[in-house]
């Protein structure tokens, strides 16, 4: 019996959603997944308890956007009960007027100092079965400035170098993390701003292994 995927992906076009749900797709296909592939986030209100993993590649247009409650409680109600959970860059952007979303994802996006810039991806963790093979790499992208839950494992980072906020110079900040919810896990990179960083090798990898590790 092949595992079962819901994959929510869209929202906001500067993300390109159509090329990361096309991505989105083709990853879960590759890992043996039946994907239940959707751009509607009312799909969340449903029962989700029947699948074994859910991945948001959503980016929410507006800063007031929330969650109803049957929203909230059928994404956390399923991830309790032990479906698992990944996503990536937008995740973090998303919904940031549920506070019970934050906590589940366990990140707020609050800013990307100097905008596209290029910067290293620094894995933290390499004893993670997550980082199995995974380098160090580099990425022009979006360097999410994050408010950030204490529980989270970081598995990878990436230090800011104060430009154009010179008082941000030497913060390191988490890129990607695990952690629980209930009997479900959860697992998130920063990276993706575009299908191209989703493609580079070694995120690709983490991506496949962090899919992997989160599902039930």
């Amino acid at each position: 019996m092949s595992r079962r995927a819901f994959f929510l992906y869209g929202g906001w076009p500067g993300h390109e959603p159509y090329g990361a749900g096309e991505f989105g797709i083709e990853l879960l296909q590759e890992l043996g997944f039946e994907v239940d592939a959707s751009m509607d986030p009312y799909r969340l209100e449903g029962d989700l308890t029947g699948f074994d993993l859910i991945v948001l590649a959503w980016t929410q247009a507006l800063t007031t956007e929330n969650l109803t409650v049957a929203q909230e409680d059928g994404l956390l109600g399923a991830v309790q009960a032990g479906v698992g959970l990944a996503g990536w860059h937008g995740a973090t952007a998303s919904w940031r007027s549920s506070i019970r979303y934050n906590h589940l994802i366990g990140g707020a996006f609050v800013a990307h100092p100097g905008d596209l810039i290029p910067y290293r991806v620094t894995i933290s963790d390499r004893e993670h079965e997550i980082t199995e093979g995974v380098g160090d790499f580099d990425v022009v992208s979006e360097k999410y400035y994050m408010h950030l839950d204490p529980s989270n494992h970081v598995l990878a980072t990436a230090t800011f170098t104060g430009d154009p906020m010179p008082w941000l110079d030497g913060i390191v900040m988490p890129q990607a993390w695990t952690r629980k919810w209930g009997d479900g896990r959860i697992f998130y990179s920063a990276v993706g701003h575009t299908p191209v960083e989703l493609r580079i090798p070694d995120h690709r990898r983490m991506l496949a292994q962090g899919i992997r590790w989160a599902t039930r």
